[in-house]
């Protein structure tokens, strides 16, 4: 296989898109049961993008196999990783296989969206038939999605939106998963208390979102107290470093934590070495926590997933290949639901000698997240993307 590292080198192709202004109702597309379960009016985050796709006649001109870029703003996590992992191991190899893709090439930024912004551009001039980018500021990239756009390229945001018209999203809807994980945090502690909210990393729209959610939930409980919010940057470390700190500066009393993954092990061990005893913690799918759940079965009554990051990556990636193919997305975000876990499902993956530092995550695989018969209600000729013949 291929390094997905290689350098950009691509001769420049050329790309046709039929594609006009939106035609179609957009969200009105979608069945009722969807609408009513993910796409809830009263939780959904206000500038999430739920407007008829402007891919919605769009092929690639160039036939397959297609070169994608990924433009990552991040490395420094075991959510990254993770996703990293899926797509070296599992997706690319079986979409070389299938002789559909060619290769991947894979940017850092570093959160720079200035370097994010050039990297796209990079891409773009280069040759890429397409371009996926995470957890991204939802208005930075927007005059380089449309700068792909205008030739040819399309551009994939997955874990988190962008709000230019001319990207298609794809992720749980975070302000419903907040609000359950909020709620959650409220019913666990007996519904009175002091809960330290960890948020990810502000001004990216998967953050935003999930912590609008979160706060929302908290604030449905009038006895629950809100006292403190700091951010984790979705990384151990950071959120170790970060809520030791607010734990030294604050002796009162606390009741919980709400934290947004991957930095769930890192509060968790802040916890630990604080000598305050164990409270509750929302966890989202770090096998280190988990694990350490798995032999605490009465520490937490569940836990949600929010963003598995391989499933996560591979949800975006078959909307991608769906999208180049033809199938024309009806709606510019594909949201789907959180699910919900408990120690039991943990069980299932990991033993009682499981590692309570793994760097790994549990995921629920893509027949739950994003299956599909889920997204074939998403486009306007949908088909197993697998089984395309130019």
């Amino acid at each position: 296989m291929k390094s997905i590292f290689r350098t950009l080198s691509l001769a420049v192709v050329g790309f046709c898109i039929a594609a006009g202004p939106a035609s179609a109702a957009g969200l009105d597309e979608i069945p009722q049961s969807v609408r009513d379960s993910v796409y809830n009016k009263d939780m959904l985050d206000p500038m999430q993008p739920i407007e008829a796709s402007i891919y919605r006649d769009f092929k690639a001109m160039k036939p397959p196999p297609w070169t994608i870029g990924y433009a990552s703003s991040y490395a420094g996590n075991t959510w990254r990783a993770a996703v990293m992992d899926r797509l070296a191991k599992e997706i690319l190899p079986k979409w070389q296989k299938l002789g559909l893709v060619k290769d991947v090439i894979v940017t850092q930024s570093n959160l720079k969206d200035s370097v994010q912004i050039q990297q796209m551009r990079q891409l773009v001039d280069q040759g890429v038939d397409a371009i996926i980018v995470c957890c991204s500021n939802p208005t930075a990239l927007n005059q380089t999605v449309k700068y792909a756009y205008d030739r040819g390229v399309p551009t994939f945001s997955f874990t988190g939106y962008l709000t230019s018209p001319y990207a298609i999203n794809s992720s749980v809807n975070y302000q419903l998963a907040g609000y359950k994980i909020g709620k959650w945090m409220a019913e666990e502690i007996g519904k009175k208390g002091n809960v330290l909210v960890v948020e990810g990393i502000p001004g990216t729209s998967g953050s935003d979102s999930q912590h609008r959610g979160v706060l929302a939930g908290l604030a449905e409980y009038k006895d629950v107290k809100v006292v403190g919010e700091i951010a984790g940057m979705w990384t151990d470390q950071v959120a170790q470093g970060a809520v030791q700190k607010w734990l030294a500066t604050n002796p009162g009393k606390l009741d919980g934590i709400t934290v947004q993954s991957a930095a769930e092990m890192g509060v968790l061990r802040a916890v630990q070495q604080s000598g305050r005893g164990m409270i509750p913690i929302s966890l989202g799918g770090e096998k280190g926590s988990a694990c350490y759940w798995r032999n605490n079965p009465d520490y937490i009554s569940s836990a949600y997933h929010v963003w598995p990051p391989g499933d996560d990556f591979e949800l975006i990636w078959n909307i991608m290949m769906r999208t180049l193919q033809g199938q024309g997305p009806k709606i510019q975000s594909v949201l789907v639901a959180p699910i919900a876990f408990d120690v039991n499902d943990v069980k299932k993956e990991l033993d009682a000698d499981c590692d309570p530092t793994s760097p790994l995550w549990l995921n629920v695989g893509p027949d739950k997240w994003g299956a599909t018969d889920y997204l074939d209600q998403f486009f306007v000729n949908p088909a197993d993307p697998t089984k395309y013949k130019p």
